[in-house]
């Protein structure tokens, strides 16, 4: 497909040769000018990891400079990455321009120095790659992980979480829901308003190990949906109904706040009524182990501020659920590879990289 600018290139040498006559030449001029601002992305070299500095690599990509082919590698990007339109660009590139996308709110042409490509160009380069880790990788975060969640692995997260004086033997994870805000949409408002928090937002469920992991996250929801709902309508339930067991055959569970019901999978606070001392220091005793959970959603947008920036997360015009899977999918990657904070806590090492992407 040709550029708007090769078009108008031609459309001159038309007009010279007199194959077009002055009212023709300006109607197909002005319908192949754009109107966005035209930046003199050719003056920038094109991009080259090699000649990027090590702590310019881990500032603006998140990810140290000597993990990234390998990254791109496990996240079984392809070498050449296609655009829908004959675009192409290396793998190693085409993540670096998503990273560098999600690291901070920016905009496209804020992106050209650092590549040299037009806004047309990193914009969807950026949406294939979205799209490309999603469909790949999607289905560890949106259904039961077999990888991370076998009765061996379930009795060693319990193991963590007791050891750090959780009331709770067999607990391995925690539940909670988070409130992504967005930008006003024009229409439906009422649909994704939260009251709570009275902000416009889409809510996403999550599921939170010791040892850093996210290990399910179900969404994108409207924001005005309660957290017990969403648990019912994940499917996460049932999933564990079904699998989550050790290896003796005993029940595992996950803990939430008093928010969700009671069951022999999931468990909760002790309510505000009538509660006993007793009651008081098992609530106490998984309250501190549960903010861990918090700390995870933190670790999404503090890498990945964009994904916190609503003003640029409009639904209908852009993949805003998508973005948040995939930036919990990479906040995964590199806890992988550094570890973070809920990790070191619980000193319960995440799996290797290629581990959790096998």
């Amino acid at each position: 497909m040709a550029s708007f600018k090769s078009v108008r290139d031609l459309l001159l040498i038309g007009f010279d040769e007199g194959l077009l006559d002055e009212e023709e030449f300006l109607l197909l001029y002005q319908q192949y000018t754009s109107l966005n601002a035209e930046y003199p992305y050719t003056s920038y070299p094109a991009f080259d990891l090699e000649l990027k500095d090590e702590v310019e690599c881990k500032t603006e990509f998140r990810v140290e400079k000597n993990d990234i082919p390998g990254l791109a590698d496990t996240l079984r990007i392809p070498e050449i990455v296609k655009c829908y339109q004959g675009t192409i660009c290396g793998r190693e590139e085409a993540l670096c321009i998503l990273l560098k996308r999600f690291a901070y709110p920016c905009r496209y042409s804020d992106l050209i120095p650092t590549f040299g490509r037009p806004v047309p160009e990193l914009a969807m380069i950026n949406n294939k790659m979205i799209s490309l880790i999603f469909d790949i990788h999607g289905h560890r975060l949106t259904e039961w992980n077999h990888q991370i969640l076998h009765p061996e692995a379930l009795e060693t997260y319990a193991t963590a979480v007791s050891n750090k004086g959780a009331a709770l033997t067999n607990c391995f994870g925690f539940v909670d829901g988070t409130v992504r805000q967005i930008c006003r949409p024009g229409k439906n408002q009422r649909v994704v308003y939260n009251g709570h928090k009275r902000v416009h937002a889409l809510k996403f469920q999550s599921v939170a190990l010791p040892n850093g992991i996210i290990a399910n996250l179900y969404g994108p929801v409207e924001g005005k949906m309660h957290d017990a709902r969403m648990l019912g309508e994940s499917g996460l339930y049932n999933n564990m109904r079904q699998f989550a067991f050790s290896r003796q055959g005993e029940p595992m569970c996950i803990y939430g706040d008093p928010a969700y019901p009671l069951r022999m999978h999931l468990q909760a606070p002790f309510r505000r009524e009538g509660i006993t001392e007793e009651m008081q220091d098992f609530n106490r005793s998984m309250s501190q182990v549960r903010v861990s959970v918090e700390w995870l959603f933190g670790d999404i947008v503090n890498y990945f501020k964009f994904l916190d920036f609503k003003k640029n997360l409009k639904i209908r015009l852009s993949q805003v659920g998508k973005m948040y899977i995939v930036g919990a999918l990479l906040r995964n990657a590199l806890t992988c590879l550094y570890k973070n904070t809920t990790s070191m806590y619980f000193e319960l090492d995440p799996p290797a990289l290629n581990e959790y992407f096998a």
